[in-house]
């Protein structure tokens, strides 16, 4: 039997657009008995790019936004999911996350990847460089954050990072440092994150009958966990793994509900349940669905969006901790 972790729950919130309804939406997540509140590292507002780009727009800059979140709760964890290493110096990102980490009492889970969005480079003005260029800068930017939180002597001198003749302060409140988590999908990534990272982010596998691989959704998402498994070694036991059901929905009509999936994504409803990146039933079927994917992939860090945050809170408390 593979070891896993107990589960506990995020929200990834996109959509406060005011002082009053961000410090609300963070306190509701903390009442709900949510661990975490998510931001993501996304920059473009309305307009051609972002409509390319596909994703959201999100009002608020995650640290300042996460700096609020903080400093109105109690006991809510906070985190970027993921930093992006392209959109940051990263000397700079280390100090304001270590910052963060202090100043909350030791309550920052920092998550940082590779870049992904090649709109939002281009219209940020950014270089899109070849996936293996930016998964370099990742691995270097990783080890600055390390050294940096470590308060040792600087001296590292890459391609990407250079840091030298001083040491980093603040120190982070949680030490050695705040749980790291590292995501992606391809291979490369997901072994650097089991041997370097806290938490495992598993990217959303693709809605594809099957992918280049000849991989279906459910197959994709237990090879990138054996890919972890296989890297982590004696790790995984200490390893936390985190995936989002982009489309989660408590239900007592989960056909209706997986109807309009499908017709948002232009995908067949036959067996969308069952897609990793879905999670649509009644409570008791969301916590069986859960339990078993936590066997077969791994995921015990669940991340919601916020729309179903309410929702579905019963699962956050049927399931948290065990």
């Amino acid at each position: 039997m593979t070891s896993v972790q107990p589960f506990r729950f995020a929200v990834q919130a996109t959509k406060a657009t005011s002082a009053k309804e961000w410090r609300d939406t963070a306190r509701s997540v903390q009442d709900l008995g949510y661990s975490t509140l998510f931001l993501a590292d996304h920059y473009l507002g309305p307009g051609p790019a972002q409509r390319e780009a596909r994703y959201p727009a999100q009002h608020l800059a995650p640290l300042t936004a996460l700096a609020t979140a903080a400093a109105v709760t109690d006991t809510l964890r906070v985190g970027c999911r993921v930093f992006c290493v392209d959109y940051h110096v990263p000397g700079v990102l280390a100090k304001e996350a270590a910052t963060l980490d202090l100043l909350s009492d030791g309550r920052l889970e920092f998550g940082i990847g590779a870049g992904w969005s090649e709109p939002e480079y281009r219209a940020m003005g950014l270089e899109f460089a070849p996936a293996g260029r930016r998964v370099d800068k990742l691995v270097e930017v990783v080890a600055l954050v390390k050294a940096q939180w470590s308060g040792e002597p600087l001296e590292l001198r890459g391609e990407h990072v250079t840091a030298v003749d001083h040491a980093g302060l603040p120190l982070p409140a949680q030490r050695p440092h705040p749980p790291l988590m590292i995501g992606g999908s391809r291979r490369r990534v997901l072994s650097f994150a089991a041997r370097e990272a806290d938490i495992v982010s598993l990217a959303n596998v693709p809605f594809d009958e099957r992918n280049e691989a000849g991989r279906t959704p459910t197959e994709e998402a237990a090879h990138r966990y054996g890919t972890v498994r296989e890297a982590a070694g004696e790790r995984i036991s200490r390893l936390e793994v985190e995936s989002s059901p982009f489309f989660a929905r408590i239900t007592d009509d989960p056909a209706s509900a997986a109807d309009r999936v499908a017709r948002t994504l232009g995908v067949p409803s036959d067996g969308l349940p069952d897609h990793p990146n879905v999670l649509i039933g009644t409570l008791d079927e969301v916590v069986d669905r859960l339990q078993e994917r936590r066997e077969r992939f791994g995921a015990n860090y669940i991340t919601v969006q916020q729309g179903e945050a309410e929702r579905f809170a019963p699962v956050v408390a049927r399931l948290t901790g065990t």
